[in-house]
C-alpha cells in the first residue's frame, strides 16, 4: 500500500484530518480580484482529499480564478446582465432577463450564495412566484435563472446547476385564432385607401413581423424582379429606439414577392416621392419605406394602432399584428404549401415553431380535408 504523504511540498497546500474523521485539504489559490486566499476542500478519505487538492492546483497553474466563497445571486445577475447578456444577445433579450432580475430573481433569491442555492430553494421560488403572479412568468424567471447559473457554471464558479434539476411551470398555450380567409379579405378591402396599406399586405402576405416593416428599406426592395431583403428591424425597447438583425434566419433571406404586394409599393413610393417635394428642406431622408411627411421611419407602435383602427372600422375582430403571421402560416397550410417552406418564408429558426405554434388549420379546410377521406372510402360500396 503507497504511503500517505504527511506533508506536501511548499505551494502544495496541506491534508490535515478532522475531528470529525474527514479530510480537509487547504491550498492558496488566485481570485478573481488579482489576490490570493485559502481554499478549502473536504474528503471522506485521504486520497478523495487529495484528488479535491491536486485539481485545486491545476487551476492554479493554469491561472484560473477559485473564489474561496462564491458571490450572493444579488451580486452575480447584475454582473451576468451587464457582462454576459448585453454583449451578445439581443436588446429586447436584455430588457427581458433585466425585468426578471430586478423585480423576482433578486428580491426572492438574491441572499443566497451561488454555491449553497439548492434544489429546494429554486422549487419553493417557483411556487411562491406562481402564485404571486403566473405560471407563464414563474416559467420564464426559471428560464433566466437556469441561464444565469449557465453562465456560472462555464466560469466555474459553482459545479453544477440546480435550475436545471427542477421542473419548470406548465404553461397553457394561449389560443390563436387568426382571421379567416374572408376577414383577411374584408380587412384588406377596408384599408386601400389607408396610408399604410402596403406595410398591411406585406403582414398578411408574407407574415413580415411589425418590426422587420417599419426597419424595410427602398434599397432591400426590388420591384422589377419581385424580391425583398429583410436585413433590418426597428425596434422601441424603454424609450429608445434602435435599429437590430432580424431574427431567426431573416437577414439571410431572400423572399419572392407576391404579385399582390407590387402594386401597393409602388403605390407607396409615389406617394413617398410627393411627400418629399412638398416637404422640401424639411424632409430627412432615411431610405426607409414606411415614413412620416418628412420622412423619418414610423413608430413601430403606431403601425400597430393604424392596424387595430383599420379592423375596428371594418367592424372585424382586432387581432394582434403579429396575429397576421398565424393567418399566413393558416393560408400557406390551407393551400398546401410545405412546412418546411412556411418555415422559409416566416423566417422560423425551427420548424418545431412552425409546426407548434403557428400552424393553425381553419375549421373549413379541416372539413375539405374530412370530405376528401369520406369519399375515399365511399368508392367501394359495402359488400352486405
Amino acid at each position: 500500500m503507497a504511503r500517505q504523504n504527511k506533508r506536501n511540498p511548499n505551494g502544495a497546500g496541506t491534508i490535515t484530518k478532522r475531528a470529525d474523521g474527514r479530510y480537509q485539504a487547504a491550498v492558496y489559490v488566485p481570485q478573481p480580484d488579482g489576490t490570493r486566499a485559502r481554499k478549502y476542500a473536504y474528503g471522506k478519505t485521504w486520497a478523495e482529499c487529495d484528488e479535491k487538492r491536486r485539481a485545486l492546483l491545476d487551476k492554479a497553474a493554469q491561472g484560473i480564478a477559485v473564489p474561496t466563497r462564491s458571490d450572493k445571486l444579488v451580486t452575480w445577475l447584475p454582473y451576468w446582465l451587464e457582462n454576459v447578456v448585453k454583449p451578445r444577445r439581443k436588446r429586447t433579450t436584455y430588457a427581458k432577463y433585466e425585468t426578471h432580475v430586478r423585480r423576482y430573481l433578486v428580491p426572492m433569491l438574491g441572499t443566497k450564495r451561488l454555491e449553497s442555492l439548492s434544489v429546494a430553494d429554486v422549487r419553493r421560488f417557483l411556487v411562491q412566484l406562481e402564485r404571486k403572479t403566473s405560471s407563464a412568468t414563474a416559467k420564464e424567471s426559471h428560464r433566466v435563472l437556469r441561464t444565469a447559473l449557465t453562465a456560472a457554471c462555464r466560469e466555474e464558479l459553482i459545479t453544477r446547476n440546480v435550475a436545471t434539476l427542477v421542473e419548470p411551470p406548465s404553461v397553457t398555450a394561449r389560443e390563436i385564432s387568426p382571421w379567416t380567409l374572408d376577414e383577411t379579405l374584408d380587412f384588406l378591402t377596408a384599408a386601400r385607401t389607408d396610408p399604410l396599406y402596403a406595410a398591411f399586405v406585406l403582414a398578411i402576405a408574407l407574415g413580415l413581423r411589425r418590426g422587420e416593416i417599419v426597419g424595410l428599406r427602398w434599397e432591400n426592395v426590388d420591384l422589377d424582379r419581385r424580391e425583398i431583403r429583410v436585413r433590418t428591424q426597428r425596434q422601441r425597447v424603454r424609450g429608445e429606439i434602435y435599429e437590430d438583425d432580424p431574427k431567426g434566419r431573416r437577414r439571410k433571406q431572400t423572399l419572392p414577392l407576391p404579385a399582390i404586394c407590387v402594386p401597393p409599393l409602388r403605390w407607396q413610393r409615389m406617394r413617398q416621392a410627393a411627400q418629399r417635394a412638398q416637404a422640401g428642406t424639411e424632409w430627412a431622408e432615411s431610405g426607409h419605406v414606411f415614413t412620416t411627411r418628412t420622412g423619418r421611419p414610423i413608430e413601430p407602435r403606431n403601425l400597430y394602432r393604424s392596424f387595430t383602427r383599420v379592423a375596428a372600422n371594418a367592424k372585424l375582430r382586432v387581432v394582434r399584428l403579429h396575429d397576421a403571421r398565424h393567418g399566413t402560416a393558416t393560408l400557406l397550410t390551407a393551400a398546401g404549401v410545405a412546412p418546411r417552406v412556411v418555415m422559409e418564408i416566416l423566417g422560423h429558426s425551427q420548424i418545431a415553431v412552425t409546426m407548434n405554434v403557428y400552424t393553425h388549420v381553419v375549421q373549413d379546410t379541416q372539413r375539405e380535408a374530412v370530405s376528401h377521406v369520406d369519399r375515399l372510402l365511399r368508392r367501394r360500396p359495402v359488400r352486405e
